[in-house]
C-alpha cells in the first residue's frame, strides 16, 4: 500500500512538473530582469541630478511602500484614497527625490509596462484570428482606427476625455470591421486582411493629418501629433489608472481564450469538426485583441509594430501553444516597450524622441525579414 502511495505521489509531481516550462520560465525572468534595468536607468536620469543609489533609495522608500495611503494615492488619486481610508489629513512629506521619482519617472516605466503588455497580447491574438504571423494591431488598421477616435476626441469633442479608452476601442472596433469587409470574399485569407488593412491605415491617417486644421490650439495640435507618434513623454499616474482596468481585463479574457486560440490554429475545417463556431469566436477574440490596443493607445498614442515583433519572438522561443504564448507575450511586450523607451529618452538627450519612432525602426527591418522569410505570406 505504501508502495502504490509512493508511486501516485511521484507520477502526480511529474504531472505539476509537466506544466513548468523552463523555456518560458527563463524567458519570464530574463524579461523581468530587463524590466528591472531598464527602470533603474529610467528613474535615474532627468533634468534632476541624483545618483542611481538616490534613485533606488527613493524607488524602495519606507514612507511610500509601507504607508497604503501614498500607495493608495498615486494608484487611485487623492479623492478615491479619501474616500477608502476615511483619511482626511495631511499625508506624511516625502523627500525631494521620492517626489521626483514617484511623481514623474516611475509611473513612465508602469504606463510602458502596460502599454508593452497590451499591443503584445492584442498582437498575438490578431496572428491568431487571422491565421497570419504578419498580423498585428498596426498592420491591421486598428491602431489608426483608434488614434483617430482619439484625435478626434482631443481636437473636436475635448468633453469626452474622460472616455478615452472607450472611445478609442470604438474607433479601432470600426476600424477592423472595415478591414474584414473589404477582405470578405467568400471568406477571408491572411493577403487579403493584411493589404486591407494597409488600405484601412493609410486612409485613416490621412484623416488624423487633415484633422490638424481643424484645431486652433498649438498645444492641441502638439499633443495630436504626440499622440500619432506615440509617445511617453509626459505621462503620469493618471494615464496608469487608464489603461489599468482595461488591461486587467483584457488579459484575463486573453487567458481564458487560450484555447480557443490555439484550435483556431488548426484551421478552419478541424475548428467546425471540433464544434467551434468559427467566426462567432473570431469576432470575440478580436474584441478582446481590439480593447487591449485601444488601452495601449489611450495611454501612450500610436506604437507600432511592437504588437507584431513580440509573438512572433515569444513563438521562436517558447512555441505556438498559446497557453505559453500569452504568458511570454505579457513579460516580453513590457520588456521590449521599457528599453525602447530607454533608447526614446536618452538616445538624443536632452531631446526626447517618441517610443514609436525606435519600435519603428525596429519593427520595419523586422518586418521586412518577416516577408522575406515566409515567402507564400501563410499561416502562424
Amino acid at each position: 500500500m505504501s508502495g502504490d502511495t509512493r508511486t501516485n505521489r511521484v507520477l502526480s509531481s511529474r504531472g505539476m512538473l509537466a506544466w513548468v516550462d523552463a523555456k518560458l520560465l527563463s524567458v519570464c525572468l530574463t524579461s523581468v530582469a530587463m524590466v528591472i534595468l531598464a527602470g533603474l536607468v529610467q528613474v535615474s536620469f532627468g533634468t534632476y541630478s541624483m545618483t542611481i543609489e538616490q534613485a533606488w533609495r527613493a524607488v524602495l522608500d519606507p514612507t511610500v511602500i509601507f504607508d497604503s495611503r501614498w500607495l493608495l494615492n498615486f494608484l487611485v488619486g487623492e479623492e478615491l484614497m479619501r474616500f477608502i481610508t476615511g483619511f482626511q489629513g495631511e499625508l506624511p512629506e516625502l523627500a525631494n527625490e521620492t517626489l521626483i521619482v514617484w511623481s514623474i519617472r516611475l509611473p513612465r516605466v508602469f504606463v510602458g509596462i502596460l502599454v508593452g503588455a497590451n499591443l503584445a497580447i492584442s498582437g498575438a491574438i490578431f496572428q491568431a484570428v487571422t491565421r497570419n504571423e504578419l498580423a498585428s494591431p498596426y498592420i491591421l488598421g486598428v491602431s489608426s482606427g483608434a488614434g483617430l477616435a482619439i484625435l478626434l476626441t482631443l481636437v473636436v469633442f475635448s468633453g469626452l476625455a474622460p472616455f478615452l479608452p472607450l472611445i478609442a476601442a470604438g474607433g479601432g472596433a470600426v476600424a477592423f470591421f472595415l478591414v474584414y469587409i473589404i477582405a470578405w470574399q467568400n471568406g477571408t485569407s491572411p493577403v487579403r486582411l493584411v493589404l486591407a488593412g494597409v488600405i484601412v491605415s493609410t486612409v485613416f491617417q490621412s484623416l488624423q493629418t487633415g484633422i490638424f486644421f481643424f484645431a486652433d490650439d498649438l498645444a492641441v495640435v502638439q499633443s495630436a501629433i504626440a499622440w500619432t507618434t506615440g509617445s511617453l513623454t509626459g505621462v503620469d499616474w493618471e494615464q496608469v489608472r487608464l489603461a489599468l482596468p482595461s488591461t486587467t481585463l483584457a488579459v484575463i479574457l486573453a487567458a481564458l481564450g487560450a484555447r480557443q486560440l490555439n484550435v483556431l490554429l488548426l484551421g478552419e475545417q478541424t475548428a467546425r469538426s471540433l464544434g467551434m463556431s468559427v467566426e462567432r469566436t473570431r469576432f470575440l477574440l478580436s474584441g478582446v485583441a481590439i480593447l487591449a490596443a485601444s488601452a495601449a493607445i489611450a495611454a501612450a498614442g500610436i506604437v507600432g509594430f511592437v504588437g507584431l515583433i513580440v509573438p512572433h519572438v515569444v513563438r521562436n522561443l517558447v512555441g505556438s501553444d498559446y497557453k505559453r504564448l500569452m504568458v511570454g507575450c505579457l513579460f516580453v511586450g513590457p520588456a521590449l516597450m521599457v528599453i525602447a523607451d530607454v533608447g526614446a529618452r536618452l538616445a538624443m538627450a536632452p531631446v526626447q524622441v517618441p517610443v514609436g519612432i525606435v519600435t519603428g525602426l525596429i519593427g520595419g527591418p523586422y518586418f521586412l525579414y518577416l516577408m522575406r522569410k515566409q515567402q507564400d505570406l501563410g499561416d502562424v
